[in-house]
């Protein structure tokens, strides 16, 4: 069985997210959806959260799980039998950051990485710029799955009250 990981913090996940996992998941047996935890970070959402809203935006494709995992991604790929990692880009400067990475995964464990360009409808959107314009009332609701929406705008307000 050939798996591969698509890691990211999802806080919260995206469509753009959404596009790379489901095209990630037509080329692999197996696809991994990995939330990092970085203990440094404060998400808008805890990781059980954004596990949970995973988890239900990725139920309609079979092949695809939902994990969790502190530290190097390429361990995780090396304790769970993860041959590549899977990645979005938006811009240049994601391929210059995303190369780099790619490399370094690569000299560490040998797992490959393949870079995906992003669908052009999703090119501009990124997890925080969601939150910000959500935060000032603009309308996120085509830019994230249903249960993003509706828990984002929940948060939100629950953050003004």
């Amino acid at each position: 069985m050939r798996r591969a990981v698509c890691p990211g913090s999802y806080d919260p996940a995206t469509n753009g997210h959404l596009d790379i996992i489901e095209r990630s998941a037509k080329l692999f047996d197996e696809i991994v959806v990995l939330v990092g935890i970085n203990k440094n970070k404060k998400g808008l959402f805890t990781v059980e959260e954004r596990l949970d809203m995973l988890r239900e935006t990725t139920a309609g494709l079979p092949n695809v799980r939902v994990d969790s995992w502190q530290g190097l991604t390429v361990d995780y790929c090396r304790a769970n039998d993860i041959v590549a990692i899977t990645k979005g880009l938006r811009s240049v400067s994601d391929f210059d950051y995303e190369l780099q990475m790619a490399q370094m995964n690569h000299e560490l464990s040998k797992v490959e990485t393949l870079l995906m360009p992003n669908n052009p409808a999703y090119g501009f959107v990124s997890s925080s710029l969601v939150k910000e314009v959500a935060t000032y009332g603009g309308d996120i609701e085509h830019l994230v799955p249903p249960v993003v929406f509706e828990r984002l705008t929940k948060r939100l307000r629950e953050k003004d009250s």
